[in-house]
């Protein structure tokens, strides 16, 4: 009896012993390989299409900043946040989203209207001149504009490129004058606005995703944008898409944003992984930009689009006194000034 007694009290601290040393184990374990302090980044731009120069930065960027020893994963997100660049900083400001991707356009209405320079057509004499603008001092100087008007809110990461925009409607230019009475999809506000109100144009607004039906049903007669964007919405395809014509307005400029808020709560090693991972989504960008420039080109004119150039100049003379305007009006006059100094 004494025996069995003891056999039965050994039995049971034995196990509790055996449950205690797993109970630990299990623990350290967790300790070990849980993720619970990896930063997880949500990453997201408005383009739909896989093969986006936008989808083509946000992946450069989620690779260099996963490569990094900073316990960084990022979720890129391809229009699934919103393909309005509203939607995605509501969701920037609120931290459903990490690092967006807008257009100067859109940053004008948050409050910041200096950003607003950077869209006011022709602007930029070509590619080299705004790649020298915006890596520049006058980018530096926009990037802290922006940071300071949005109380950090935004932290400018790096600019990207949209391509050069150009007309692309039921017809084709031949001068300025048709585009008289032309419904023109483009900002219905600002500066643009303006710029093609005076050559005659009605602006527009339909939504990005609605553009395809919009040009196929007649609510607009036309719109603008680089061969990339529009050639891969197959805008071409339809009767008031079909007609290129090279008006070259616009060297496009995007914002590549992170909630400077947060990005502060960061530590130095996550920063600096961040900031590498900018870099190399704004070079893989720009230069899947320029190599898809020339090959959407083609693609559209081997779908059966007419492409054909005009003369600039007098669109060109059109913009400087809306320039100086719109330049006076949200005091960035210095700035304008430079900018044309470095054509």
């Amino acid at each position: 009896m004494k025996k069995t007694l003891s056999l039965l009290l050994f039995m049971l601290f034995a196990g509790v012993f055996v449950l205690a040393g797993c109970s630990g184990g299990e623990e350290e374990a967790s300790g070990e390989t849980g993720d619970g302090d990896k930063l997880k980044i949500v990453a997201a731009h408005n383009q739909t299409s896989p093969e986006n120069p936008y989808q083509v930065g946000m992946e450069a960027f989620k690779e260099t900043a996963e490569s990094a020893d900073a316990n960084i994963e990022v979720e890129v997100h391809a229009g699934t946040l919103g393909t309005s660049e509203s939607e995605l900083v509501e969701k920037l400001k609120l931290g459903a989203a990490d690092v967006v991707l807008v257009s100067p356009g859109f940053m004008s209405k948050t409050g910041i209207e200096e950003i607003d320079l950077f869209a006011i057509p022709y602007v930029f004499e070509n590619y080299d001149h705004w790649e020298s603008v915006v890596d520049g001092e006058v980018g530096e100087t926009m990037a802290e504009t922006i940071n300071e008007k949005s109380n950090n809110d935004f932290k400018l990461l790096g600019y990207w490129s949209a391509g050069v925009r150009h007309y692309y409607g039921k017809k084709p230019l031949e001068s300025m004058a048709d585009l008289e009475g032309m419904k023109y999809r483009t900002q219905t506000s600002g500066a643009v606005a303006n710029y093609w109100e005076e050559t005659g144009a009605v602006p527009t607004s339909v939504a990005w995703g609605e553009l395809y039906q919009g040009l196929q049903q007649g609510v607009v007669d036309a719109a603008e944008n680089s061969y990339p964007y529009f050639v891969q919405q197959n805008h071409h395809k339809t009767d008031n898409g079909k007609y290129i014509t090279e008006t070259g307005h616009d060297y496009t400029t995007r914002f590549l944003l992170i909630n400077g808020k947060k990005f502060e709560n960061y530590s130095d090693e996550q920063k600096q992984a961040i900031m590498d991972a900018a870099e190399a989504s704004v070079e893989k960008e720009r230069a899947e930009v320029n190599e898809q420039e020339e090959a959407y080109k083609q693609q559209a004119i081997d779908d059966g689009a007419e492409v054909n150039e005009i003369d600039r100049e007098p669109f060109m003379e059109l913009a400087e006194p809306i320039q100086d305007t719109r330049a006076e009006e949200i005091g960035v006059t210095d700035l304008l000034k430079k900018i044309r100094e470095m054509k």
